[in-house]
């Protein structure tokens, strides 16, 4: 009888053996949690699939065969090539200052032709995959050595520059919170914390005089949204007004008032949550919040499970990556948080966000999948 192919000791075998180790659970919760979007998508264009729903389930489509295929790479293929990869998002985030298309007033994407890149967007995975090589390779000693934070810290500083210069300050918050969990998840001693937050406190006023008048608008309306309801304060207030108006359990799919009368702005993108509340009510919220919930569990795990430190690292960086998109992008559309430009992973209308959040997700099946290889210094096992 001819042998199992999975018993061959070939290549062949061996992919076949990566794909089936892949967690599918996780890809399952993930389907749920887009096949939500897909639903709000097709609620906003009031029952049609043009122009959000079918382009989303496509890229979502293609999203997946991405992930299964970044999951079914060797693990040490990420470590050896995450500053590479760190270089070419860098690279991109220079060539959007010099050839960037405009949009919304901001300079963020490079026109493709088929999609409209974001590279803000790819450097939040790439900051995660050079920071968790970098601190993989030190000892517990030697991150101890403030001259040995050096490097990181403007690993995290020159895009979170760049990227603020476009300008967007959510995608610029999000690189450096994330940075700063991995610092904290690495062993960086919290005094250290304490230090630069007191730091940046003290620079704040300084800071202040470089925001551009929009972003001082959003924070200062976010402090009082009433004191310009019909400009700046317009998307807060009319966000809080359907989540308020949704009740317990909402007004039906396809019911929701102020998306379908156009009161509430960007409700394909940013606001999609906003939506999501007034249609299906706080019970529809909680099922969603829930799923996220189960998603992070899902990443605390597979990093939890990993024999090598830059596969942990890796793992919990792009658990807390995703956190941040759904912790800001929430507490935004709920007036817990200044008005940013922060997608909802795998809810929100977006190319370039849906590609680089599977992308992630495949980086974290390829620590589960490998979570039994040993790494040391430069991938050696």
């Amino acid at each position: 009888m001819a042998q199992s192919l999975l018993d061959r000791d070939t290549p062949r075998s061996s992919l076949a053996l990566k794909v089936l180790g892949i967690n599918w659970g996780l890809l399952l919760l993930l389907t749920c949690i887009a096949c939500m979007g897909f639903a709000m998508l097709y609620s906003a264009a009031n029952g049609h699939w043009e122009p959000w729903a079918a382009k989303q389930v496509v890229r979502y489509a293609v999203a997946v065969v991405i992930m299964i295929a970044v999951a079914t790479v060797d693990l040490r293929f990420w470590l050896r090539s995450a500053y590479l990869i760190y270089i070419a998002a860098m690279l991109l985030l220079i060539a959007v200052e010099v050839r960037g298309a405009i949009g919304m007033g901001a300079q963020r994407w490079i026109d493709l032709g088929v999609i409209q890149l974001q590279p803000s967007e790819l450097m939040k995975i790439s900051l995660v995959l050079a920071l968790a090589r970098y601190f993989s390779m030190l000892t517990v000693e030697e991150i101890g050595r403030p001259v040995r934070l050096i490097v990181p810290a403007l690993l995290i500083l020159m895009p979170a520059g760049l990227v603020m210069k476009q300008p967007d300050l959510g995608t610029a918050m999000m690189l450096v919170l994330s940075g700063g969990a991995i610092f904290f998840l690495a062993g960086v001693r919290w005094w250290k914390f304490a230090i630069v937050l007191a730091a940046g406190g003290g620079a704040a006023p300084v800071a202040w005089r470089f925001l551009r008048d929009y972003q001082k608008n959003r924070i200062l309306n976010f402090l009082d949204p009433e004191n310009d309801p019909l400009g700046a304060g317009y998307h807060s207030l009319q966000s809080k007004i359907a989540i308020g108006s949704g009740g317990l359990f909402g007004k039906g799919f396809m019911a929701g008032s102020q998306a379908h009368l156009s009161f509430l702005p960007e409700k394909q993108t940013d606001f999609i949550f906003t939506m999501l509340a007034e249609e299906f009510g706080l019970v529809g919220c909680i099922v969603l919040l829930a799923a996220y919930t189960l998603v992070f569990v899902y990443g605390f795990a597979i990093a939890f499970r990993s024999r090598s430190h830059f596969g942990r690292l890796l793992a919990l960086g792009l658990t807390v990556n995703v956190f941040l998109y759904v912790f800001i992008n929430t507490g935004m559309v709920m007036g817990l948080l200044p008005v940013v430009g922060v997608p909802l992973p795998l809810i929100s209308y977006g190319g370039t966000a849906m590609l680089t959040v599977m992308f992630g997700f495949g980086l974290m099946m390829s620590v589960y999948v490998h979570r039994d290889l040993r790494l040391g210094r430069g991938g050696e096992e």
